[in-house]
């Protein structure tokens, strides 16, 4: 009798410990997809992070080649979100001062919050057409290329979180 004791309460103990782990990890889901949007929060790996606390309970369990796919997933996408803004400036017929000027508005932005994010790629690709020789019409429009990158980059990055949402969802 006191065997069974012992092992109902573990069992209630280990119950208590996965719900506390999966609300976790669905409070690292809700977090990620604001970070998506939020600049200076990491949403892609917090999300992943909680794909991994997931993986924790005794509910829920991922192959591991699911979060190694998910992982590659996250490295790519979060160098992408620096990347494609100077992409974007190149396709809007941005030039080497352009894609260098929204490099570094990515970077200094960060400094200046949401806002920054979104205007520093903009106007660093501005400001380096500028200073390059190009007209301001022809520099706004490489601007224009920058901000319509980061654009892309958050509406992938939800995707991206939403997917991990749904699996976490799926594999309970």
């Amino acid at each position: 009798m006191q065997n069974m004791l012992y092992l109902c309460r573990e069992n209630v103990e280990e119950t208590i410990m996965d719900i506390f782990l999966l609300i976790l990890s669905f409070l690292c889901m809700l977090v990620g997809i604001i970070g998506c949007i939020v600049p200076g929060l990491p949403g892609l790996p917090i999300a992943y992070a909680g794909l991994w606390i997931a993986q924790a309970t005794e509910r829920v369990e991922f192959s591991w080649q699911t979060l190694l796919i998910w992982g590659i997933v996250v490295v790519v996408l979060q160098v992408a979100d620096y990347i494609v803004p100077a992409l974007g400036t190149k396709k809007f017929g941005g030039t080497k001062y352009g894609i260098w000027g929204s490099t570094i508005g990515v970077f200094a932005g960060l400094a200046f919050g949401a806002v920054g994010v979104i205007l520093g790629p903009l106007v660093g690709a501005v400001l380096g057409e500028l200073i390059g020789g190009k007209e301001f019409e022809d520099a706004l429009k490489a601007g224009w290329g920058s901000f319509l990158g980061i654009f892309f980059g958050t509406v992938v990055k939800l995707v991206c979180c939403g997917l991990m949402t749904v699996a976490l969802i799926q594999a309970l």
